[in-house]
């Protein structure tokens, strides 16, 4: 039997029962779905209702309050759907609430998006209602003092549409797109009470091929409060376009031609076991068996096979690796040491050099042979920070040479460890003094204005005059070290991204937001669009934070509704601006001027429209000038309307001047 299992079988026959077994997948994954292209976007559309005049000390606001705080914390499904309550049945202050997602997100995309949509809803949309809904690209949300569960709901309506009619003949355009709507919608309503959503295509009249279309209804309705809702969108949506997106608070629908926007059945994340009932169990023991047997050979037979080849694997992988590691590395000219040197740096990661926690990873003081102290940066095995993000951070930053970025000055990669080593700051970073109410007493106004200006400088350097032009995405106080001299060092380039600087399209999508929420521009965190203009958005909100010294989080006691960029807005718009600073900067004699000029500045680094911000080397003119006429900033990102409209918001657009229109006087030399 030894011998028998120690032979080699056919290659011939693992060559053709591989091909056999995986041809029709591939030929599958050929179709490709860009589901985060920017031509999905849609302006999010929101209603108000049930305004109370006393809401913000009302039972009611602190109930919603708790309930859109607790979002982000709700454990994920892969079911996109959540509902919440706050509150007892006989309570005129509970408060009930939905979400539901497109079907094409994530688990953890739809967390945040919903997450981020009660946010701007509750805090900027609707600051004041009972009752509210809002609709974005990827997701809905609402709330509601009355119940909602199981209650169909079919206003507001909102749809977008393709601008072009169809060149088809028209009768049979609709015909056909009814009768495939029509299909899916009977589907969506057949579904349980976790998910009521069909996908599906079919046939199209020439020139077109195929129509693809979805239909989804929130899973809490009935099936026939679902079969009307999607059949009411169908009469009432617009016909004979080639595509259309059709949307109220209960269901939607879209159907496209000759575009397949939704993902394959075994494309989506799997559906986990259902935990609220063992009603069937019994049932399908008997199908496990049968498939567990089936799938039982092919992973033994699989097994078998990669065992064979193991060997063979393995090695051209490790060749492999190791080429595009060395070429990735080889001309940052980085001193690469050894595991053994660091443990000894720092005496095996003791507790007592941990000196915090790093974007991906552990923060540790190490002490070389010769002497020389280092940070050592541990990258954690669960932070999601893989080999690509290591090689990222090091070959990106080894590249970086500015007064205000941290200088990388090896690396170590040995097996399962990944370990950046930067120079130390024994002042370690901004947030250790900015937030604390005896350390920022040693920040006074030039040490401050000397840190903004130096951030902005850093910003300038990655943004406009590196060799490669780089998007930091995680600017906070934290990633701001300071050296002896009190002199800011940009940090933590994990999350970096590049820009080709000849490329013409200085924006970029992505279905993975990373960053620190608070800090995040309002484009990125709710639709993942990032630009230079997302680190200009972080730095106002540091600017802000700066000039406060609180947190961005922080509210004042006699108005919880408010946090720090939209209070630091009323008091401005109010006249009131110097009541926000930091009281240890209110004896500063002389100097009130230059603080306003640069709160002015964060406010204009912290507006909603990304368009509007400046550039940071607009900004670095700005704060080194000392005279410039500043433009009026516009309402900043995630910030209540406070009575001021839509429409005129979108006229704060053309509010930054071109440089012709600005009069510098002096500018103070770097």
């Amino acid at each position: 039997m030894t011998g028998s299992c120690s032979s080699s079988p056919p290659q011939h026959f693992f060559f053709f029962f591989f091909f056999f077994l995986f041809v029709p997948f591939l030929s599958l994954a050929q179709q490709t779905v860009d589901i985060n292209s920017s031509n999905w976007d849609i302006p999010p559309k929101s209603l108000c209702r049930s305004q109370q005049g006393n809401f913000l000390h009302s039972e009611f606001f602190h109930n919603l309050k708790r309930l859109v705080s607790s979002i982000q914390s709700l454990r994920s499904n892969t079911y996109n759907f959540y509902n919440l309550s706050i509150g007892t049945n006989s309570d005129k202050d509970k408060v009930e609430a939905m979400g539901l997602c497109n079907r094409v997100l994530s688990r953890v995309d739809c967390l945040n998006c919903i997450s981020h949509a009660a946010q701007i809803l509750t805090t900027s949309h609707c600051p004041r209602s009972r009752e509210a809904h809002i609709r974005t690209s990827k997701c809905m949300f609402r709330y509601s003092d009355k119940p909602i569960f199981g209650k169909l709901k079919t206003f507001p309506t909102m749809e977008a549409v393709n601008p072009n009619n169809a060149t088809a003949n028209r009768t049979d355009f609709i015909r056909m797109q009814s009768k495939l709507l029509n299909h899916l919608i009977l589907q969506a309503a057949r579904g349980d009470s976790k998910r009521k959503y069909a996908q599906g295509d079919g046939p199209a009249p020439p020139p077109y091929t195929r129509f693809y279309a979805t239909t989804q209804c929130t899973p809490d309705l009935s099936h026939k409060d679902c079969n009307r809702c999607l059949l009411y969108g169908l009469q009432n949506a617009t016909e004979g376009r080639i595509g259309i997106r059709w949307f109220c608070p209960s269901c939607n629908f879209q159907i496209e031609s000759d575009l397949r926007f939704f993902l394959l059945d075994f494309e989506y994340e799997p559906d986990g076991p259902d935990r609220s009932t063992i009603t069937g169990i019994s049932k399908t023991k008997s199908i496990i068996a049968t498939v567990g047997s089936v799938v039982g050979l092919v992973i033994i037979i699989i097994c078998i096979y990669f065992l064979l080849t193991r060997d063979r694997r393995k090695e051209k992988q490790s060749l492999e690796g190791k080429d595009v590691k060395d070429s990735k590395i080889k001309d940052a000219q980085l001193f690469q040491m050894d595991i053994d040197t660091i443990r000894l740096a720092t005496n095996d990661f003791s507790p007592n050099n941990h000196l915090g926690e790093g974007g991906f990873g552990a923060v540790y003081k190490g002490v070389l042979v010769s002497g020389e102290a280092v940070a050592v940066k541990r990258l954690s095995m669960k932070s999601g920070q893989g080999d690509n993000e290591f090689i990222n951070e090091v070959s990106l930053v080894a590249k970086l040479q500015h007064r205000n970025l941290v200088t990388l000055l090896g690396f170590c990669l040995d097996g399962e460890e990944r370990l950046l080593i930067y120079e130390f700051f024994k002042n370690t970073s901004l947030e250790h003094y900015i937030f604390d109410s005896n350390r920022r007493i040693i920040l006074e106004w030039e040490t401050r204005k000397r840190i903004i200006l130096g951030v902005a400088r850093g910003l300038l350097y990655l943004h406009e005059d590196s060799r490669i032009k780089i998007i930091h995405r995680d600017l906070k106080a934290s990633n701001v070290l300071l050296d002896d001299e009190m002199y800011p060092k940009i940090a933590d380039f994990g999350t970096a991204k590049l820009f080709d600087t000849d490329q013409t399209n200085q924006i970029k999508f992505t279905s993975k937001v990373s960053g620190t929420y608070g800090y995040m521009a309002p484009e990125y965190a709710m639709n993942g669009q990032f630009s230079v203009k997302t680190d200009v958005f972080s730095f106002g909100v540091l600017v802000l934070e700066i000039i406060t010294g609180k947190k961005h989080n922080w509210s004042p006691e006699e108005e919880t509704s408010l946090f720090l960029l939209s209070y630091v807005w009323k008091c401005w718009r109010e006249g009131k601006v110097l009541n926000i600073v930091d009281p240890t900067l209110i004896e500063t004699k002389g100097l009130s001027d230059e603080i306003m000029k640069c709160i002015h500045i964060g406010l204009l680094c912290v507006q909603e429209n990304a368009e509007s911000r400046p550039t940071m080397a607009y900004v670095v003119v700005m704060l080194s000038a000392s005279s410039f006429a500043l433009p009026r900033p516009s309402q900043p990102g995630f910030c209540p309307l406070d009575g001021e409209s839509s429409s005129s918001r979108g006229n704060h657009t053309s509010s930054i001047p071109s440089f012709n229109s600005v009069s510098i006087t002096q500018l103070v030399p770097r």
